[in-house]
């Protein structure tokens, strides 16, 4: 497999016929042909926004003995709650509700992202529904600090 291919895989999550066809169309360009996945996943993340997240889990993260955070976070299938791509997410999510006290989903949501700030945090859930195949919904969370 050429190398871009592969790397364009890793970057993504994206199959290999997706990257295959945006290196194509792209015409060679990896930055671009990146950007035309990306693009596709949002698109694909916004047709399952519909979909009902009914399997989920409860996270739980404590900073320092001084903050701690419960996150319930719902995708469509308990496979997809045990891939390590929901995981990730779960941590990233904890990390920013504990960093940044959001006082409502929505708050959440539309913040600047606490690794990336040019994204914000509905991005990095958009992308990751767009790896798993599945929606994916913050229902609550609670954050306590001393």
């Amino acid at each position: 497999m050429d190398s871009k291919l592969l790397k364009l895989r890793e970057q993504t999550g994206a199959g290999v016929m997706d990257c295959k066809k945006a290196l194509e169309e792209a015409q060679g360009d990896f930055n671009q042909a990146l950007e035309i996945i990306k693009a596709k996943g949002i698109a694909r993340a916004e047709s399952k926004k519909e979909r009902k997240a009914g399997a989920g889990g409860i996270f739980s993260y404590i900073h320092n003995g001084r903050i701690g955070v419960l996150l319930l976070l719902r995708a469509e299938t308990d496979f997809v709650v045990k891939s390590e791509p929901f995981q990730f997410l779960a941590n990233e999510l904890l990390m920013q509700i504990a960093a940044m006290a959001p006082e409502t989903v929505e708050d959440l949501l539309s913040e600047p992202y606490i690794k990336n700030e040019s994204m914000e945090v509905k991005n990095i859930i958009q992308e990751t529904i767009a790896k798993v195949g599945e929606n994916i919904e913050v229902e609550k969370f609670a954050r306590f600090e001393i």
